[in-house]
């Protein structure tokens, strides 16, 4: 099983990114899965996490300080999970990385620096925001 990150780059303070999280060698339906961030010096920390099999059931979590400018999305039919993110400030440059994991979505994203997502951790897509 293998998840990986794309559509980090550089963006303007203001601007628009769209992260991409394919899945492959597992279904999305058994997990919550999420989109979690490091920035140098900082502890991993969840971002936004949504339910793998209905991102629209209500239990979406996003961390406070991206709530109204990120959006998570699966689409099934590509095993695909994306991050829309819109209007980034100087503090949401970081490493991106997608992970999942059984449990509710919010529970997930409060995980990011515990046993339950040890060894989930790819390549990330590294996002800076700078004028």
């Amino acid at each position: 099983a293998q998840l990986v990150e794309s559509g980090g780059g550089l963006v303007q303070p203001g601007g628009s990114l769209r992260l991409s999280c394919v899945a492959s060698g597992l279904t999305l339906d058994y997990y919550a899965i999420g989109w979690f961030r490091q920035a140098p010096g900082k502890e991993r920390e969840g971002v936004a996490c949504t339910s793998g099999s209905d991102s629209s059931d209500g239990s979406t979590y996003y961390l406070d300080s991206v709530k109204g400018r990120f959006t998570i999305s699966v689409d099934k039919a590509k095993n695909t999970v994306y991050l829309q993110m819109k209007r980034l400030k100087p503090e949401d440059p970081a490493v991106y990385y997608c992970a999942k994991a059984v449990g509710v979505p919010a529970d997930v994203c409060r995980a990011a620096n515990t046993r339950t997502l040890v060894g989930s951790w790819g390549q990330g897509t590294q996002v800076t925001v700078s004028s």
